[in-house]
């Protein structure tokens, strides 16, 4: 399977056509054959917005984990917020991405405490109650875990990693050949991980797309600075930094 949205559309239509009903982490049980379609936003939230524009038009919820320890997005700005509840008014579900690494060696106790207390920030700041997580980067240990988070569904917990089938996109590379599995409806639950960074119109390579997103960087520091230094222009022109 390719990294583009047609790619995606059509991966969506295999799974209706072999009658797997898209659910969420709440209500999966109640059908004979699932999939709980899941995006966790590493580096762009612009990226996941076109991913979740065209779930919506053909009919689909999914979940999108966001990140508060993340050096490329800040959750708590205009922009960002617009976003996310853009997202939710689309009908799809707002959760935790959680990086372990941004904190000290932590024990499991500690791991649960800084969970629910970014959590509760994250509720805070959309004004709504989140209820399940994803880990950014886990840890073999915490794979093998098993954590029990009080009032939180854990997508890496003994249900959706283990006995559901778990398959992912994750750094430009689908690890087992999905279009394949849904053909042969070899499971029949699925627990579907893609990143949204990697979609475009028309296919491109991992390095085009780390490329272009290093290049874009360059553009949108400028246009922030723009909404917050008077007469920007007067001082650096836009043509002085931006790459044609």
């Amino acid at each position: 399977m390719n990294f583009t949205y047609e790619a995606y559309r059509n991966m969506i239509s295999l799974l209706r056509e072999q009658d797997y009903k898209i659910r969420s982490y709440y209500n999966w049980e109640s059908a004979e054959s699932c999939v709980i379609l899941r995006h966790d936003i590493d580096y762009c939230l612009e990226d996941s917005l076109k991913l979740a524009r065209l779930e919506a038009d053909m009919a689909v919820s999914s979940t999108y984990f966001v990140l508060l320890t993340s050096d490329f997005y800040n959750i708590a700005s205009p922009k960002s917020l617009h976003i996310l509840r853009e997202l939710q008014q689309m009908g799809h579900e707002v959760g935790l991405h959680f990086d372990e690494k941004a904190y000290a060696e932590l024990t499991w106790d500690e791991s649960i405490a800084h969970i629910l207390q970014e959590r509760d920030i994250l509720s805070a700041i959309l004004g709504t109650d989140i209820q399940c997580v994803s880990m950014h980067r886990p840890s073999k240990m915490t794979l093998e875990a098993d954590l029990k988070i009080p009032g939180m569904v854990n997508s890496y917990g003994q249900t959706f990693f283990h006995e559901f089938k778990y398959l992912s996109d994750s750094r430009h590379r689908w690890r087992e050949p999905v279009l394949d599995i849904l053909k042969a409806k070899s499971y029949d639950r699925l627990h579907i991980l893609t990143h949204a960074f990697w979609y475009r119109e028309t296919e491109e390579t991992m390095w085009d797309t780390v490329k272009r997103f290093l290049q874009s960087a360059t553009a949108e520091r400028y246009d922030q600075m723009m909404d917050n230094i008077t007469d920007l222009e007067d001082i650096i022109g836009r043509n002085e930094v931006i790459q044609k």
